[in-house]
């Protein structure tokens, strides 16, 4: 089972999970990631964009790479996009393996990915202004991890 889907409607991280697991029977480990809207810090919102003739064929081959990469019996990968608030799952990341640090090593693989290299633009309401996200230097950092000379897997 390989889900990958933008999504402008809430979704259940859980369910979904769920969902692999039941498609998997044979694996013997499901790992799933779940980012969140941070509350506090005055955030009362955030907004996702993307553009979709990139960002839904990025994110299936970066699903591809990731299923060749770790050995992955199974892939999902949700990601939501417009207004969230504050406690929204904006975006889950499970994966089916016979073995746990395939699947463990595919969500980190994947969340780097989607956190850093990925298609989207990301802007928070804080203090009634809206302030545009950008990548830190610990996510390009986390990302170069996982380049061939680097790659921990």
């Amino acid at each position: 089972m390989f889900d990958i889907r933008l999504l402008d409607v809430p979704f259940d991280p859980h369910a979904a999970a769920d969902r692999l697991a039941a498609a998997t029977p044979d694996a013997g480990g499901i790992t799933s990631f779940v980012g969140k809207v941070r509350a506090g810090g005055d955030v009362k919102a955030l907004e996702l964009s993307h553009y979709e003739p990139l960002t839904l064929p990025g994110m299936r081959d970066l699903a591809e790479t990731a299923r060749l990469r770790f050995n992955l019996m199974g892939l999902v990968i949700l990601h939501r996009t417009g207004r969230l608030e504050p406690g929204d799952p904006i975006v889950c990341v499970s994966a089916a393996s016979r073995h746990r640090r395939d699947g463990i090593a595919a969500a980190d693989f994947c969340m780097d990915h989607l956190k850093s290299a990925a298609w989207f633009w990301k802007r928070e309401l804080r203090g009634g202004t809206w302030h545009w996200i950008e990548p830190r230097a610990v996510d390009h950092a986390d990302l170069a991890r996982w380049s061939e000379k680097n790659s921990p897997v």
